[in-house]
């Protein structure tokens, strides 16, 4: 058994924290859903760091906004925008096919949590599925030259502590047979996309690149509309600086050198648990599991074709 990996950041670390003394001029960065949440704080810090960023959005209008912004604060002039729908494969595939050049960091960062009522894509897939983890994986697997080409890139999956309350029902990925529930749909979604972490570096560490997954923690954000807010302790809250601390990390430590497979929350490695915790911390055993992410990663390559 590897030993878990601690870093100096814990739960109140703050982007410009992980950052500090990191240079990333000459890399190219790509983050979704980052003209809002902590997908606007994860691009910030990445352009600070003097990357080239890419911000990979819904409405290109609000991510011109977003991107003006960063330019201004940073001073880096190389931050980019590209329309990208993750529940649409069409989006997906006209955009891996537009992408020119190598790709040092990928941050799946776009999210929809907690849909009140079933909602599917054209496919027939349920929507929370199709677009947290189905968008991210093709949206993977369609950039894995441009990864390769970056000679020891990062991929960044963002899950969350829904990962605690579903595993991955492939008997039912679609709620077809089960009654629809929002946070095991959402559950089922996130342990999924930490899943993406562990395969991605099965099949691709052979070629630099290594992705791990991470739970931001609860930050308020729009994410939430659903829910009627965060539900979690008031001591369990953080700012967005806080929340896209790990991301941040993952995609740009030298810290995280060489390391890929593995889930992390507060800046450091999490305990994987075969409960759950009523703290809700810790990723559970089956978002971690080899043959499940095998399982996983083949059955997505089916729905893609």
């Amino acid at each position: 058994m590897t030993d878990s990996i601690r870093t100096p950041f814990g739960f109140a670390a703050t982007t410009d924290d992980v950052i500090a003394g990191v240079d990333l001029t000459g890399r190219r960065a790509l983050v979704t859903g980052a003209a809002s949440g902590i997908g606007v704080e994860t691009a910030r810090a990445l352009a600070q760091a003097g990357a080239e960023v890419t911000l990979a959005v819904r409405r290109p209008a609000a991510g011109e906004e977003v991107a003006a912004g960063i330019r201004r604060d940073t001073g880096n002039d190389r931050v980019l925008v590209r329309r990208l729908d993750l529940a649409d494969q069409d989006s997906v595939r006209g955009f891996t096919a537009d992408w020119q050049g190598p790709l040092h960091i990928l941050v799946n960062n776009a999210g929809i949590m907690a849909l009140p009522e079933l909602e599917r894509t054209r496919e027939g897939w349920e929507m929370q599925f199709a677009t947290n983890f189905m968008g991210h994986f093709a949206l993977t697997v369609g950039l894995h030259d441009a990864l390769a080409a970056a000679d020891g890139a990062r991929i960044v999956s963002v899950s969350s502590s829904g990962n605690l309350f579903s595993p991955v029902v492939f008997e039912d990925l679609h709620f077809d047979f089960r009654p629809y529930d929002p946070l095991l749909a959402y559950g089922q979604s996130k342990t999924a996309d930490a899943l993406l972490a562990v395969e991605a570096t099965r099949r691709w560490a052979a070629e630099g690149i290594r992705a791990n997954a991470l739970n931001p923690g609860a930050i308020a954000t729009g994410l939430q509309k659903h829910t009627g807010g965060l539900r979690s302790p008031k001591e369990r809250h953080k700012t967005v600086r806080q929340g896209a601390a790990t991301s941040v990390l993952l995609a740009a430590s030298p810290l995280l050198e060489g390391v890929g497979g593995r889930y992390f929350e507060d800046g450091s490695e999490a305990a994987t648990v075969t409960t759950r915790p009523a703290d809700h911390t810790g990723v559970a055993w089956y978002a971690m599991d080899p043959a499940i992410a095998g399982r996983l990663w083949d059955t997505a390559l089916e729905f893609i074709g």
